[in-house]
C-alpha cells in the first residue's frame, strides 16, 4: 500500500498523491548557456501501488511534452499534461488506468536558466581574458528541483538518480556521482554520464555545466576530494581541501559510518544565494566560503571557510544519508550540522576557542527568541514559502545551541552513541525528530523527549533566577506583547541547570557544581562545596537567561577572574538583555564592562562594543562625546596593549580582537589617533608600500571611511572591482557602507541596484540601512525602489536585507515610518523574520526613550576612573 501521510496535517494540501513511488530517475539535461534555456529527457522507474489513470508530480516553469507511461506488460499510454501553477504540479492524464506494479514514466521538457539563483539557473563571472563566462548550476533546496525537471519534490520521496549532462565546447560537467562515460555528440559537444547515486531526496541533486576547472583529487581514505573553481583560482583551494580531509575523517569516526558517497567535489559558484548547499558528493559554495588564500586571509575568514566546509560535509550523514520526512524537520538537519560544524572546527583549530565564539552566535539567536514574534524551532510546515522561512537563526543557532546543551547534559560520549544508533537505524530513509530522541533515550536512560519537546515545540526561552536560595524560571521577553496579546513565547521548560559557587577566596580552584532539572516549581539551590557567590549556568551551555536577586550580581562583578571565558560572556549578555527588557538599570551592564579589568578576550569585549554601539545610536548629538569617551576608556587600553601588528606570543584570536578594537574605537569611540594610524596604513598600501594585514584590513577600511576624506570611496570602489581574491572583494564592497555621509551611502545603494551581484547586493543594502548618518536616506530610496528590489533579489535574502532597519532607532518618527511601510508591503517569504525586525526596532527605540538623559552620566560615572 502507498505510504500515506496522516490526514489533517498542515502539509496535507501540499503533499502529492501516494499512488506511485519513484524508484530511479534517468535524467538527461542539455543547457544552452548563451540562450539561457535548457531541454531535458527523463525516464522514471515507478512502482504503481494501485491502478490509476493519473500520475501527479511537481513541475514549475517547465513545458512538458512527449509524456507517456509504460506498464510492466508493455502497454504504452500517452499522457495529456495539465498544470496547476499555484501548487506547482503537473498531472499526466492517461487514456486508461495503468495497473499496479512496475512502470516507466517518460517525458521531454524545456525550461529557462533563470537569474533567481534557484532551480537550474545561470551564474556569470569575469574570465581570465576579461570576457564574461556563464555557468549553468543548481540550487534545489527547499522545493526547486521541480524547476529543473519533473519530479516528486518531497524529501521522503527518495530515489536513485542516473544523471547525464550535455556539455558544449570547452565546458566541464559535474553532478553527484563521478563521471563514468562520455559520448561525442559532434561539434565539440559531448554527453557526460555520471555514476548512479544512492537513494536520496530531489533537493540534493546537483547539475553544473560551465567553463570550470578542478584541482587534482586528494585521496582521503579512499574518497577522492576536489575543489572545482573558475579558471585561475586553483591556488585558493588548498585550505578548503585540508579542512575537507579533516572533516571526512572526523565524521567517519564520530558517526562510525563511512562517507556515503563515491567522491566529494566542493564547487565554487560565483552567484549563490546561500552560503553553501549539501548536494551529495557535489557540494556548492559561495566563493567566499570556499576559496581563500591562507597567507593573506583574516583569521575570521579562515574560520568562516572551515565552518561552512565542516557544516556541509556533516550533512552527508545528517541530512543526505538520513533525511527529514517533511520540511518541519529542516531544523534538525541544519541545527545538527551547525552543532557538528563547531565540534569539527574546534577539533581542527583548538586555539580558535570555537565553542566560546559560538556563545555569541547563540546570543544572536536568543536576541530573536526573546521576541513575541519568535517561533518554535520546529513547527508545522505546509507551503514552500513556509519551508523557506525555517532557514533562520532559530533553526541554525538556537537549534545547534539546544543540541549542545543536551550533549553536555547527557555527556558527550553518551550523546555520540545515541547519534550513531540513530544514523545506523535510519540510513537511506527518512525520520521525524522523535526518532532521534528515541535513540538518545535508549542509550542514556534519560527522559530526552520530554526535556527536548519543551525546547523544540514552543518558542522562547526561560529567565532562570537565583534569589533567596531558590532557583526558578519564567518566560523571558524584551517587552509586553502587542495590544492584541499575541505571543509565541511559551513556557515552562524542562531546564538542565548547573550551579556552582565560586571559591571563598579569589584564585582558588573551584569545587564541583550541582545539577538539577528545573521544572515549573522553584527548587532550592543544592548544597555546594564552596562559599563564594553562586553562578547559575556554570560552564555556560544553558540556552537561557540568568538573573540574580539581592547583591549576587555585584558580588559576581567583583569576581570575574574566577569565571571561565564563556561564563563571563554569558553574564554580560544576560545582564544586557535584562537592561534592554527594562528589568535592570543600564548601570549594571556598564559596571560589569568596567570590571573586566585585564581580560582581553574577543567574546566579552564584543558584547561591550555592542552595548556602546546601541548607546551611540539612541543618544542625541550632545551626548555622543560621552559615549565616545567611555568607548576609549574601556577599549583604548586594550588596543594599546595589543598593538596594531602581530606580536610573538599572540594567541590565535588576537587578530579578531585587534580588528574589533580598531573598528569600534575609530567609529563609536571617534578616536583621532586610531583614525590617523588607519589612514596612514591605507595610504601606504595604496602607494605600493606594505599591504594592510588581512586580519585588520576591514577594520582599517571602516576607520578610513569614518574620516570622510575626499576620494576614498572611489578608491574602495576600484579595489572592489579589481580584487585579489573573493575575501578582498567582499571587504571593499561592504566597506562602501561605512562612510557616515548621506551622498556616499546613496551612491552605494545605486551600486547595489546595478553592478553588484544579486547574492551580495541585499547585504550591502542591509549595512547601508544600519549606517547612522546615511541610513535614513537609504530607507527613503529603498521605499522608492521597493518593486525593483523585491523583483531583482533572491526572495530568501530580502528579510535579511531588512535586518538593517532595526538600527534606525535614533528617531522614533522614522521608526514609525519603517513599521508602517513594512506592514503595508509584506514579503512573500520570511514574513515572520520581518515581524522580528520590527519588534527589535521597537525595543531599541524603547531603550532610547527609557534611558534618555541617563546614558551619558551612567557611562561617565562607570568609566571615569579608567580614563
Amino acid at each position: 500500500m502507498p505510504d500515506t501521510p496522516p490526514s489533517g496535517r498542515s502539509d496535507e494540501p501540499y503533499r502529492l498523491p501516494r499512488t506511485v513511488t519513484p524508484l530511479v530517475y534517468h535524467l538527461t539535461l542539455d543547457p544552452d548557456l548563451e540562450a539561457a534555456v535548457f531541454s531535458g529527457d527523463e525516464m522514471v522507474e515507478l512502482t504503481v501501488h494501485e491502478p490509476t489513470a493519473t500520475v501527479v508530480l511537481n513541475a514549475a516553469d517547465l513545458v512538458i511534452t512527449d509524456a507517456s507511461v509504460e506498464s510492466a506488460d508493455g502497454d504504452l499510454l500517452v499522457a495529456e499534461v495539465t498544470y496547476d501553477e499555484k501548487l506547482e504540479r503537473a498531472t499526466f492524464s492517461l487514456p486508461s488506468p495503468v495497473p499496479a506494479g512496475p512502470a516507466l514514466l517518460r517525458c521531454r521538457f524545456t525550461g529557462i536558466l533563470n537569474d533567481k539563483l534557484r532551480g537550474f539557473y545561470r551564474s556569470r563571472f569575469r574570465a581570465e581574458d576579461g570576457t564574461t563566462a556563464t555557468i549553468a548550476t543548481s540550487q534545489m533546496e527547499s522545493t526547486d528541483a521541480r524547476r529543473a525537471f519533473p519530479c516528486w519534490d518531497e524529501p521522503d520521496r527518495k530515489a536513485g538518480f542516473d544523471i547525464s549532462l550535455v556539455a558544449g565546447p570547452g565546458l566541464s560537467a559535474y553532478s553527484n556521482g563521478p563521471a563514468v562515460e562520455e559520448t561525442d555528440l559532434g561539434g565539440g559537444r559531448r554527453l557526460v554520464r555520471f555514476a548512479p547515486t544512492m537513494k536520496m531526496s530531489t533537493y540534493l541533486v546537483a547539475l553544473i555545466v560551465g567553463p570550470l576547472a578542478a584541482t587534482e583529487p586528494v585521496d582521503v581514505d579512499g574518497v577522492p576530494v576536489r575543489v572545482v573553481h573558475p579558471p585561475g583560482r586553483g591556488h585558493l583551494s588548498a585550505f578548503a581541501l585540508e579542512v575537507a580531509a579533516h572533516a571526512l575523517r572526523y565524521y567517519s569516526d564520530y558517526f562510525a559510518i563511512p562517507y556515503p558517497g563515491d567522491k566529494l567535489d566542493l564547487v565554487a559558484i560565483p552567484d549563490f544565494a546561500f552560503g553553501a548547499m549539501e548536494n551529495l558528493g557535489c557540494v556548492t559554495f559561495r566563493e567566499t566560503a570556499l576559496l581563500v588564500d591562507e597567507d593573506r586571509a583574516a583569521r575570521t575568514e579562515l574560520e568562516r571557510v572551515c565552518d561552512v566546509v565542516c557544516h556541509e560535509i556533516a550533512h552527508m550523514w545528517f541530512g543526505d544519508l538520513v533525511t527529514m520526512r517533511w520540511w518541519n524537520g529542516i531544523w534538525l538537519n541544519e541545527a545538527f550540522a551547525t552543532f557538528m560544524e563547531v565540534l569539527a572546527t574546534d577539533a581542527f583549530r583548538p586555539g580558535w576557542h570555537r565553542w566560546v565564539s559560538f556563545g555569541l552566535e547563540r546570543e544572536s539567536a536568543l536576541a530573536v527568541d526573546g521576541l513575541h514574534a519568535t517561533r518554535p524551532i520546529e513547527y508545522p510546515v505546509g507551503s514552500p514559502e513556509e519551508a523557506d522561512g525555517m532557514f533562520d537563526v532559530l533553526t541554525y543557532q538556537k537549534g545547534g545551541s539546544v543540541l549542545r546543551m543536551l550533549e553536555q547534559y547527557l555527556g558527550p560520549e553518551t550523546f555520540r552513541d545515541g547519534v550513531r544508533s540513530y544514523l545506523a537505524a535510519h540510513a537511506y530513509a527518512n525520520t521525524d525528530t522523535a526518532d532521534l530522541w528515541d535513540a538518545l533515550e535508549a542509550v542514556s536512560g534519560q527522559p530526552v523527549r520530554v526535556v527536548m519537546d519543551s525546547w523544540i515545540l514552543q518558542g522562547g526561552h526561560p529567565l532562570v533566577t537565583l534569589d533567596d536560595g531558590l532557583v526558578d524560571q519564567q518566560p523571558f521577553a524584551y517587552g509586553p506583547p502587542d495590544p492584541d496579546g499575541v505571543s509565541a513565547i511559551g513556557g515552562p521548560w524542562q531546564v538542565p541547570v548547573l550551579v556552582r559557587a565560586l571559591p571563598a577566596a579569589p584564585g582558588r580552584a573551584p569545587g564541583p557544581g550541582a545539577r538539577l532539572l528545573l521544572g515549573d516549581r522553584p527548587e532550592p539551590v543544592p548544597a555546594l562545596p564552596d562559599e563564594g557567590p553562586a553562578l547559575v549556568n556554570a560552564g555556560g551551555w544553558g540556552v537561557y537567561r540568568v538573573g540574580y536577586g539581592g547583591d549576587q550580581l555585584g558580588r559576581l562583578a567583583g569576581r570575574l577572574d574566577d569565571l571561565a571565558e564563556l561564563e563571563r560572556v554569558n553574564l554580560l549578555t544576560d545582564t544586557w538583555a535584562l537592561v534592554l527588557a527594562g528589568h535592570r538599570p543600564l548601570d549594571d551592564a556598564v559596571t560589569l564592562a568596567a570590571h573586566l579589568g585585564d581580560h582581553s578576550e574577543p567574546g566579552s569585549l564584543a558584547v561591550v562594543a555592542g552595548i556602546l554601539g546601541l548607546c551611540d545610536r539612541v543618544v542625541g548629538d550632545a551626548d555622543r562625546p560621552a559615549v565616545a569617551r567611555a568607548t576609549r576608556a574601556l577599549l583604548g587600553p586594550r588596543l594599546a596593549g595589543l598593538g596594531w601588528d602581530r606580536r610573538p606570543g599572540d594567541d590565535e584570536r588576537a587578530p579578531t580582537l585587534r580588528a574589533m578594537l580598531i573598528r569600534t574605537l575609530a567609529t563609536v569611540g571617534q578616536d583621532p589617533g586610531v583614525r590617523t594610524e588607519a589612514a596612514a596604513r591605507f595610504d601606504a598600501a595604496a602607494a605600493g608600500r606594505p599591504a594592510i594585514a588581512a586580519d585588520i584590513e576591514g577594520a582599517v577600511l571602516d576607520a578610513v571611511a569614518a574620516e570622510l576624506r575626499p576620494g576614498d570611496d572611489q578608491a574602495f570602489l576600484e579595489h572592489y572591482r579589481h580584487p585579489a581574491d573573493p575575501q578582498d572583494e567582499a571587504r571593499y564592497l561592504f566597506a562602501l557602507a561605512a562612510f557616515p555621509d548621506e551622498a556616499r551611502c546613496l551612491a552605494a545603494f545605486d551600486l547595489a541596484l546595478g553592478e553588484v551581484r544579486t547574492q551580495n547586493a541585499p547585504y550591502l543594502i542591509r549595512d547601508l540601512l544600519a549606517n547612522r548618518v546615511g541610513g535614513p536616506a537609504v530607507w527613503g530610496r529603498l521605499k522608492e525602489e521597493w518593486t525593483v528590489v523585491t523583483g531583482r533579489f533572491p526572495a530568501n535574502a530580502l528579510p535579511r536585507m531588512l535586518d538593517g532597519v532595526r538600527m534606525l532607532c535614533g528617531r522614533p518618527e522614522l521608526a514609525d515610518d519603517v513599521i508602517a511601510f513594512l506592514e503595508a508591503n509584506p514579503l512573500e517569504t520570511g514574513g515572520r523574520t520581518v515581524l522580528q525586525v520590527i519588534e527589535r526596532l521597537g525595543i531599541n527605540v524603547a531603550f532610547g526613550r527609557r534611558e534618555a538623559g541617563r546614558i551619558a552620566p551612567v557611562l561617565d560615572a562607570a568609566t571615569g576612573g579608567l580614563r
